[in-house]
């Protein structure tokens, strides 16, 4: 008898970020890995550098390979980090090592000192004229300002230095943001800046649901506890948005389709076409994920029983709830892991 294989369904895009790291994708694999290298310069910005790292390796938890990342001195030994933490850094930069690089981060800090190092900029110099992308987290764009590859660019740096940067790469347009990306120059002022940077370039090689992904684990799951709705993250019209929020407060006993439309004044067939425009969906279809991502949060985070779970979440009886939760994770609701202590 031949075996009969059942496609599993795809969350739509205003999900899919969500239950990304519960479903076994991995759009990276026909994508060569990105090599970044960070250089940690004397009292680093330990803060910046581990949230630009972190939201590298967290991409790789949702999809392998994506990125391999290593650390950098000017010298051979240790490097002390604005926190006063001991780094040992992988290996010492020269020029040699740029070969095996797409990125290389300057990572400096408030204490940096900017002080203009030759070998330094001949590096990163080196770098630039082999079409490796630069960045600099904090302070680090001062750097990359001082070797002349700045001019014509945009770019962030703590306040602090601002006008440093400015005296040292005349052409540079210093802003006050957070980060920027202008081209192949990444520059953040801050930790917060950081991740920021770092999250919005990812999202340029990959797609919005891998940063979504990343941004749900990194936000320390506070959905375990209390509910996240996810209309908070999801950028819509403001009718759709009403109609969201209807959908997220009705998971127990779901509307019709017809009951929503009036709630929201709109027709069947205009609501029809709000969701398959700005989510690339049907109204039913992203009503069950809400459905399901919500009955998950519950079977991982609370110690309902399966039974109640579905019933929280709507669903008739345990055999339509088994199918349609295997369909999207690949396993029934009995195999979820609890994670409640």
């Amino acid at each position: 008898m031949d075996r009969i294989v059942i496609e599993r369904r795809q969350f739509s895009a205003g999900l899919k970020g969500k239950n990304l790291r519960y479903l076994s994708e991995n759009p990276g694999l026909d994508r060569p890995t990105v090599r970044v290298g960070f250089v940690l310069l004397e009292h680093f910005s330990l803060p910046a550098f581990t949230q630009a790292l972190d939201a590298l390796i967290t991409a790789n938890l949702l999809r392998p390979g994506l990125f391999a990342t290593q650390t950098f001195g000017l010298a051979q030994g240790e490097v002390v980090s604005d926190l006063g933490l001991v780094i040992r850094p992988d290996s010492q930069l020269d020029v040699s090592q740029l070969y095996a690089l797409d990125v290389l981060v300057v990572c400096g800090g408030y204490r940096t000192e900017l002080n203009s190092d030759e070998a330094f900029a001949h590096v990163l110099k080196t770098a630039a004229q082999q079409g490796i992308t630069l960045a600099g987290l904090w302070n680090g764009a001062w750097f990359l300002g001082s070797a002349g590859l700045l001019e014509g660019y945009r770019c962030a740096i703590h306040p602090e230095h601002r006008p440093a940067l400015a005296e040292v790469s005349k052409t540079a347009h210093v802003t006050s943001e957070p980060f920027v990306i202008d081209r192949d120059r990444l520059t953040a002022s801050s930790p917060s800046g950081a991740i920021q940077m770092a999250l919005a370039w990812i999202k340029s090689l990959h797609d919005k649901a891998l940063v979504e992904g990343v941004e749900d684990i990194l936000a320390f799951e506070e959905s375990r506890y209390r509910r996240i709705k996810p209309t908070e993250k999801i950028s819509v019209s403001a009718p759709l948005r009403e109609v969201l929020k209807l959908m997220d407060a009705n998971l127990e006993e779901p509307l019709e389709l017809e009951q929503l439309a009036v709630y929201a004044g709109r027709s069947r067939r205009q609501l029809e076409r709000l969701f398959k425009e700005q989510l690339g969906t049907t109204p039913q279809r992203y009503y069950m994920e809400l459905r399901i991502t919500e009955a998950r949060r519950l079977l991982q985070h609370t110690e309902l029983s399966q039974v109640d779970v579905l019933v929280a979440c709507g669903f008739v009886s345990p055999s339509h709830f088994s199918k349609c939760y295997s369909a999207y994770f690949g396993y029934r609701p009995s195999k979820e892991k609890r994670l409640v202590k």
